[in-house]
């Protein structure tokens, strides 16, 4: 619904044209009701009942006339307060005709109130049905929105006029008609006054919003309608049906004059404009121009409640994608809602926002709607929103104007402001205008109130969106990444576009890298690549992702080198430059994985640069003094995004990648650069091992895992290509950095190198985890043995050391980095304990094999003999809760009543010559959870057997001895047919001695007793 304002019953006759005289002899036909809506003190609900007919007929009168009322409207907010008032009378008008044809037992005239019911139903808080009143004839409570479907209209109204229907039904049962009914009587009346009713009062609602659809277009804005199939699969460009939409509503309306005329040229121009800086594009290649090429997204809207939701995409997820934006725009640019507070436009970078901006500013017709494009990167922040927009103004046109004049100038059209670009406002300022949103509603409603109502819409990044203050009223749109079909109908444009130069790009070589071309930007990002180097589908087969991103990359950074040496030195130099430059993207990367954020400051570049190659060669290498090391011309590479704004003079910058994954390849690639040239250090000495020089590599590698699933797929793909008999030597020598790189790291080449606060130790195992990652991707396998050969227990330093890793890491983090590979505990060729070590696939993951308890305890494979216990299980419990780790905690929860229940069979086990060692706790688990019924005959009798042999060396006084005899019994007499003769005696052997204890032995074993009392009475009782 839209916003609950204060528009009265009244007050809305009044805006839709009827007579004041007319007006006031309705108020005094129904006992002033109409006065107490809007504050007074002599209505009465009686009085509203028995004028309920005149309440019709105005109504009814007002809404056939709104038609030619808004005929009579002079500018497009006023348009828009006639619309408010029309719906407020038929919410009203509809509920009192279903109640005049209400199948009472009595006559709606009949109802009077004497003064003694009227005191009795006043009492001592008010006067009787005032609430009722209020509620009917102050405002229009309710009221249609574009981001709300017609079902949620229809649940809201049926809410609405049930809750009418409750207080009226109340205000009856006081009432002389009401004591006069019989029972049945008044069983009909409450029947009559309940669900029938409201159904009645919602069809009539419809039927007259139906009405004013006929009158004002803006009605059918208003409401989400199911599109015919064929028109949602159509792809509609540059929101060509808005103008459409509108202009009706506006047709009457004067022109822009003056500065406003200047400005809606200066949008109507962008139109023509290409997509993208023509320079961009390769010599030869025509980029279409906006009007052409900009598709319409699809989008999710909803409203968020409270403070939280449009930044995460779960919550996105509760609501539908639609695909009508130009019919949305429609109606959210011609609802009262929206005069209230701004309309949020997320998106990720490249989704096209700011051309959203630009082409709508282009498309609302002039007269009826005045946008005003301000880009937040280029003005003041610290400016107040007014001078924000009179100097977009100014940048605009060339022309200086103050907004009321400009407002004026507009010919009673309602101002739009279209601000872009807020996200930059939050990276580049941090807090200080988190409440840019909650200031942009204080200036509407100060508009508003100066007579001047203005429309507002703010476009940020998704991922931003949860460190901003929302308005009251706020609704967020998300624009949805490309469809298939959208992605078809783009290239189709491109390749007419460009028939007379290059062969079409087809669907086929572009779906391999989906994910990118669902971006618009990054989508013409591919087609000027594959213009350049024709690469995208060479030789009849697409690109590996890695090879894309090498390519993309590699062609971008060549043509830039191209421009600034104007081709003119050898092919040679021409790489080298290119290798640098992606080397310095390589450390904007890094800037942001080890910072953990999409983005990262001008400020924060500098210091990384600085303290990485110094500040001079950080100079020489391209990022241009005196603006400082990080002050550099990112912003030319089509895959790097620079956010800016101006505060108190100075440009504050920030720099992400338009996708992520741009960002994790470029680190990876630097990290396998990185380590592969580990292998070029040669000991000056023969004698003895020199120390390899890492320090570069860990300063860069010692702050954030390269274990994420894509991060990983890219270290796979590069690790690829080193040659097949480099890999082993290049493993080996990590194995040494690994062992090493603790005993004799005493200081850092980069201490200055803070991109993140971590402690020495964290910074240590994340490293560690980095290069035990690449030594399994150069491997596809390791063990413990060889990445600790100095080990006594090789086994236990690799337990040791992955608590070391995941103390380093977040959850999230950990979870990475463990499921990258799988541990397989295994017997040497020497039948001493093993560790293997697998980097996985991508395949489902594979449920952890079997433990033998031999392995851990080190009684070697397959070893037979006694039950062995421990008893330390009670500690086990307590140290599984010190952590307290979200992970171990869940763990401890399940197994809880485990431990309390059965905690020494936890450690006590059971040895089988020639198989492994179990613990009791778990064959018993087994017996009661696994499916017995698919299990052999003989692994099912194995099961009982181990219970029964670790049941034998336990304390039968114990309690838990009890309950774990109670499981086990209820098992055996479960699977008594399929255990074998040797099982089935031995438990039956145990149950007779102890059913013939008497005595101290009793008392002693009572818990015990009590189980088998409980299963075999007649033992007992022949006993």
């Amino acid at each position: 619904m839209g916003s609950r304002g204060l528009l009265s019953f009244a007050d809305a006759l009044t805006l839709l044209g009827v007579d004041s005289a007319r007006i006031t002899a309705l108020d005094r036909a129904v006992g002033g009701a109409l006065n107490l809506a809007t504050g007074g003190a002599s209505g009465t609900l009686l009085g509203m009942v028995s004028g309920r007919g005149r309440i019709i007929g105005a109504g009814r009168d007002a809404v056939h006339g709104v038609a030619e009322r808004l005929g009579r409207a002079g500018h497009r907010a006023e348009r828009t307060e006639v619309l408010r008032a029309a719906h407020t009378v038929i919410v009203v008008v509809a509920w009192f005709e279903a109640l005049d044809e209400a199948r009472l037992p009595f006559s709606l005239d009949d109802v009077e109130l004497t003064r003694g019911e009227q005191l009795r139903l006043v009492g001592a808080d008010g006067r009787a049905g005032d609430d009722l009143v209020r509620e009917l004839l102050a405002a229009d409570v309710l009221f249609p929105a574009p981001h709300h479907p017609p079902e949620a209209l229809a649940v809201d109204l049926e809410s609405f006029y049930a809750s009418v229907c409750a207080q009226f039904r109340q205000f009856l049962t006081g009432l002389r008609v009401w004591e006069r009914l019989q029972d049945q009587g008044q069983f009909d009346t409450m029947s009559a006054l309940n669900d029938a009713l409201v159904d009645d009062a919602v069809r009539r609602y419809a039927d007259l919003y139906a009405q004013l659809a006929l009158a004002a277009p803006e009605f059918n804005f208003w409401i989400t309608q199911n599109e015919h199939q064929a028109t949602r699969a159509e792809v509609r460009r540059a929101l060509d049906g808005v103008r459409t939409l509108l202009a009706e509503s506006a047709a009457h309306l004067a022109p822009p004059a003056d500065v406003a005329a200047a400005l809606a040229r200066a949008h109507t121009a962008t139109l023509g404009r290409p997509v993208l800086d023509a320079t961009t594009a390769p010599e030869g290649i025509r980029v279409p121009s906006l009007r052409e090429m900009y598709l319409d997204p699809d989008f999710r809207v909803a409203q968020p409640q409270g403070q939280s939701g449009p930044a995460d995409e779960s919550w996105w997820q509760r609501f539908g994608v639609r695909q009508d934006l130009t019919r949305y725009l429609a109606g959210a640019l011609t609802n009262p809602a929206l005069a209230q507070a701004p309309l949020l436009v997320l998106g990720q970078p490249g989704a096209g926002k700011s051309v959203l901006t630009r082409v709508l500013a282009a498309r609302l017709p002039e007269a009826g709607f005045l946008p005003v494009r301000v880009p937040l990167r280029d003005v003041r922040a610290e400016d107040e929103l007014q001078d924000q927009i009179e100097l977009a103004v100014r940048v605009a046109t060339g022309e200086r104007t103050s907004w009321p004049e400009l407002v004026r100038s507009a010919g009673g059209s309602t101002p739009v402001l279209l601000l872009d670009g807020f996200d930059e406002l939050l990276q580049t300022t941090g807090v200080h205008h988190n409440d840019f949103l909650i200031r942009v509603a204080r200036f509407q409603r100060r508009e508003a109130e100066q007579g001047r109502s203005v429309l507002a819409v703010v476009t940020s990044r998704t991922t931003v969106a949860d460190r901003a203050r929302y308005p009251e009223g706020l609704v967020a749109l998300r624009l949805e990444p490309f469809r298939p079909a959208q992605i078809q109908r783009w290239l189709s444009l491109w390749n007419d576009a460009n028939a007379h130069v290059l062969a079409p790009l087809t669907w086929e070589a572009v779906a391999q890298h989906a994910e990118l071309a669902s971006q618009p930007l990054l989508l013409t990002m591919l087609a000027l690549y594959d213009a350049t180097e024709g690469g995208l589908n060479r030789d009849g087969s697409p690109l590996a992702v890695t090879e894309l991103y090498e390519e993309l990359l590699s062609s971008f950074a060549r043509r830039e080198v191209g421009k600034s040496t104007r081709d003119a030195v050898p092919d040679t130099e021409t790489a080298a430059r290119v290798e640098r430059e992606l080397q310095r993207l390589s450390l904007v990367a890094f800037a942001l994985l080890n910072r953990h954020r999409q983005w990262v400051s001008a400020a924060e570049l500098e210091d990384d640069l600085v303290a990485l190659l110094g500040r001079d060669a950080a100079a020489s290498s391209g990022f241009r003094a005196p603006l400082g090391a990080a002050e550099i011309a990112l912003g030319r590479f089509f895959f790097v995004q620079r956010s800016q704004s101006v505060r108190s003079g100075q440009v504050l910058s920030t720099y992400e990648f338009l996708h992520a994954t741009f960002g994790e390849y470029l680190a990876v690639r630097l990290a396998v650069r990185l380590l592969t040239d580990l292998m070029a250090q040669r000991p000056g000495l023969s004698l003895g091992e020199s120390r390899i020089d890492d320090e570069l590599a860990y300063a860069l590698l010692s702050y954030a895992p390269l274990a994420s699933r894509q991060m990983l797929r890219f270290l796979r793909e590069l690790a690829g290509r080193i040659p097949q008999d480099e890999r082993e030597p290049l493993a080996r020598q990590l194995i040494r950095v690994l062992r090493g790189h603790h005993r004799t790291r005493t200081s850092e080449e980069y201490p200055a190198y803070r991109p993140d606060n971590l402690r020495t130790a964290a910074r240590h195992g994340l490293y560690e985890s980095n290069l035990v990652l690449m030594v399994l991707v150069l491997r596809g396998r390791t063990t413990a043995a060889e990445l600790f050969p100095d080990a006594q227990a090789a086994v236990h330093r690799w337990g040791r050391h992955c608590l070391l890793w995941r103390s380093a890491m977040d959850e999230a983090q950990w979870t990475d980095f463990a499921l990258s590979f799988t541990t397989r505990r295994h017997w040497g060729a020497d039948g001493t304990r093993a560790l293997e070590i697998v980097l996985r696939d991508d395949r489902v993951l594979e449920h952890p094999r079997p433990i033998d308890a031999n392995w851990l305890f080190g009684f070697g494979e397959g070893a037979a003999g006694r039950t062995w216990q421990r008893t330390y299980w009670d500690e086990m419990w307590h140290k599984v809760s010190v952590a307290g780790t979200t992970t171990d905690s869940i763990v401890r929860h399940t197994l809880d009543p485990v431990f309390a229940n059965l905690g020494v069979a936890v450690t006590t086990f059971t040895p089988l010559h020639g198989e492994p060692a179990t613990s009791v706790a778990n064959s018993l688990m087994r017996l009661v959870l696994d499916d017995v019924t698919a299990l052999p005959d003989a692994e099912l009798d194995d099961l009982h057997a181990r219970v029964m042999r670790g049941l034998e060396a336990l304390s039968l006084s114990s309690p838990q001895t009890a309950r774990l005899l109670d499981v086990l019994v209820t098992a055996h007499r479960r699977d008594r047919d399929r255990l074998s003769e040797e099982v089935v005696a031995r438990l039956d052997a145990l149950v007779r001695s102890l059913t013939r204890l008497r005595g101290d032995s009793a008392d002693s074993l009572r818990p015990v007793i009590e189980v088998l009392r409980r299963h075999y009475p007649e033992e007992f009782d022949h006993a």
